[in-house]
Parts: structure tokens; sequence; C-alpha cells
């Protein structure tokens, strides 16, 4: 792949966006290789936590690619969108934990994907923002739908109306980043996040994130039965039975998302 590079240490999947010189702006070539990153990732079971992050020291990633953009017809620019959305809903939807690195800036369809991210950690310089609005037109990749639901409708209407752009600060009071870290500890605060959920029972992880996710959209009754059905499939794997064992010998467990 071209616009993508993708590496896996051990449990823990890395995918940067490779396009340093555009600042990592999607253009399509990028979100169908991104697209089928995702998918892979899907359906592997040694893959427990997933980190998206961008190529280079200035973004993470600016958004569409607007040189790209000029030269596409109207279809071909719905095509784009149709794109886009299709490929962030596979990463939202992903079973495994994900955390958005953001390594520079994020616009646009840059912090829509750290939006489809479970997790968003950011150096503590750099901007943030749903910024199409300046450009007349609007996010159209769920930052409209997922932001609100994130921050609340009120902050999330000033922003998007505003395209205001955020300082690292300022979007961790938003709560619109987890966390936030110097430039040079970004990834070692990242790995050290990421081991902290690597550490569990990996169908746990999957369970409790399944659960949250879907019981978010649904009433409260309709919710506990998901966590319901979603504990009941932890009861018969090996890896509980592994926590009550090491629990017992006062070690630590070693699971193997069985």
């Amino acid at each position: 792949m071209e616009t993508i590079h993708y590496e896996q240490k051990g449990n823990l999947a890395f995918i940067t966006l490779n396009r340093p010189d555009a600042m990592n702006a999607f253009n399509y070539d990028m979100l169908a290789e991104l697209g089928q990153v995702a998918e892979a990732i899907r359906i592997n079971p040694d893959i427990r936590v997933v980190v998206f992050t961008g190529a280079g020291r200035k973004a993470f990633s600016v958004g569409a690619d607007l040189k790209e953009r000029k030269t596409l017809t109207q279809d071909q620019v719905k095509r784009n969108i149709y794109k886009i959305g299709e490929v962030f809903t596979t990463i939202e939807n992903l079973p495994q934990p994900t955390i958005a690195m953001i390594n520079g800036y994020a616009f646009g369809g840059g912090m829509e994907l750290a939006l489809a991210c479970d997790f968003r950690i950011a150096t503590d310089d750099t901007l943030l923002g749903l910024t199409e609005t300046s450009l007349a037109i609007i996010p159209g990749a769920g930052g409209t739908q997922r932001l609100p639901r994130l921050i609340g409708e009120a902050k999330a209407m000033e922003l998007i109306l505003t395209a205001r752009r955020l300082k690292s600060a300022e979007a961790l009071d938003y709560g619109l980043i987890t966390r936030m870290a110097k430039s040079e500890d970004l990834a070692q605060v990242t790995g050290e996040f990421a081991d902290s959920i690597l550490a569990n029972g990996p169908i746990a992880l999957q369970q409790a994130k399944f659960a949250i996710k879907n019981g978010m959209n649904a009433d409260m009754q309709t919710g506990l039965q998901i966590e319901r059905k979603a504990y009941e499939i932890t009861i018969p794997t090996e890896d509980r039975v592994e926590a009550l064992l090491a629990f017992g010998e006062k070690r630590k467990p070693e699971f193997k998302g069985r």
C-alpha cells in the first residue's frame, strides 16, 4: 500500500496515514486502502488494540485532499463522501478498542477519523476542529453526529458553525480529546495507555465495548439486556477461568483470547 502504512507489534496494530507531503489529506486511494486495512483488522483475532496516527510531525490529517477535490465531478465528490463515511463507520465498529494518536493538525475528515476512534491522545501543541463550514460545506464523515454525542449538542454546534480550531488544552477541556502529551512523549503515553488496555481479557474488552456502544443508542432496559448478553459470552471462555486461577495463585493472568 502506498498511502497507508500498517505495522503489528504483538497484539497492537499501528495504522499510519502516509501522505506527509499532503499533510496526510484523504484522497480516494487512501480511503480505499484504509478501508481494506480496517476490514482485515476486524477479523484478525491476534489484534487486540488499534492505534491510528499520521506520518510526519505536522499533521494527523487535515481532512479531504482539496487539490484532488478541485478536479472531481459532483458525482465523484459524492463517491468520496460515501466512501469516507463508510470507512469511518467500519473503524468505529471495529470490535477492538481504537486510539487516535494525534501527532499534529486534525481538521475536517482528520478530526472525524479521530472521533470514530474510542480514544484520542494529542500533542500539547496542535490544533483540532471540524472546519468544513469555512469551505461552505459541512462535516460529512460523521462529525455532525459523533461530536454532539461526545461533548454535547451546544458545544458541538458552536464548534461546527464557527469552524473554530481548538488548541489541545481547549480540546481537553471540551472533552474532545482523552488526554494530552508533549510531542516527544506522545508515543510513550499512547503506548502506556494501550498497554493498560492490553493487560485485560481480550474477549471481555470487545464485549464491554460492544455493550457500551450499543447501549448508548438504546433505552436503559434494552441497554441492560445488551450488557447481560455480552456478559454471557465471557462466561464459557478460557480467559475467565485463567483470571480466577491467576487471582488465586497471586500472579498475572495470561490471556489467550479464547
